[in-house]
């Protein structure tokens, strides 16, 4: 029996239709993080707004100080996350080639026990060695949060199919080659799982570099705390979830 050809513009009609029909399921999916940070910063803008704040409040909440403990946060997340990424993708390539496995396990438990030691510890230990500020703070971060990303580099890498590396080289390919045309796009998903989860492990960490002068967000809850201002320590607190949503939003659709 005989089939006549379907049209192409019925065939596009539906694709179309079918894109048209998901894109607002994706659009309310991606904007309703960002639609509660939103609505949640109001609130506690109107909350703040109809307080009678005294002057220890007034002068830890005023907008430059928020707005300094803010881009510090942020700075201190990025440019760990930054030396993260750059440090554990280069050495997670390393540690899987034939020459260097049998170093793999040492890099591993290293890694392994270092995030077994609380985070606050981890910042501690690294102020008595190296002292206090910002410099010492991101390397603090950097040694707790290498571990994902350099996990999931090792994990993407190795489960690359064999006979696909294989037929990469029987195109004439090089190993670098095989490397940078095959293995590492196939792993990328799950090594952005892994700087997915360094981000955030940065971002709840960095608010405890206010312990050893590293500022971030945590100056407004330590400062909450240690004036005993239960408002500064919630706006803190409410800043501080805010940001990590956010930024783990914004590693979500990337």
């Amino acid at each position: 029996m005989a089939y006549a050809p379907e049209p192409a513009g019925a065939s596009h009609a539906a694709v179309a239709g079918a894109l048209s029909s998901r894109w607002p399921g994706r659009m309310a999916r991606y904007a309703t993080v960002p639609l509660l940070i939103t609505f949640a910063l109001i609130l506690l803008y109107i909350y703040l707004g109809a307080q009678e704040l005294d002057s220890i409040e007034s002068r830890l909440l005023t907008r430059e100080k928020i707005m300094t403990a803010a881009s510090q946060h942020l700075w201190l997340t990025s440019v760990s996350t930054f030396f993260v990424i750059a440090i554990a993708v280069p050495l997670g390539i390393m540690l899987t080639r034939p020459l260097t496995r049998r170093v793999t396990p040492l890099f591993l438990g290293l890694a392994n026990g270092g995030q077994t030691v609380p985070s606050i510890g981890v910042l501690v230990l690294f102020a008595l060695w190296f002292g206090i500020g910002f410099k010492y703070t991101i390397t603090a971060l950097v040694a707790y949060a290498i571990l994902p990303v350099l996990r999931n580099t090792m994990v993407g890498l190795e489960q690359v199919d064999p006979f696909i590396i294989e037929a990469g080289r029987g195109m004439g390919l090089t190993k670098l080659g095989v490397l940078t045309r095959l293995e590492l796009p196939l792993a990328v998903p799950v090594i952005l799982a892994g700087v997915r989860t360094a981000l955030i492990i940065n971002v709840g960490t960095a608010t405890l570099a206010t312990f050893v002068n590293g500022g971030g967000l945590g100056n407004i809850i330590n400062g909450g705390l240690t004036s005993g201002r239960d408002r500064v320590t919630f706006t803190g607190a409410v800043l501080t979830a805010a940001f990590a949503l956010l930024i783990d939003w914004l590693a979500g659709i990337a």
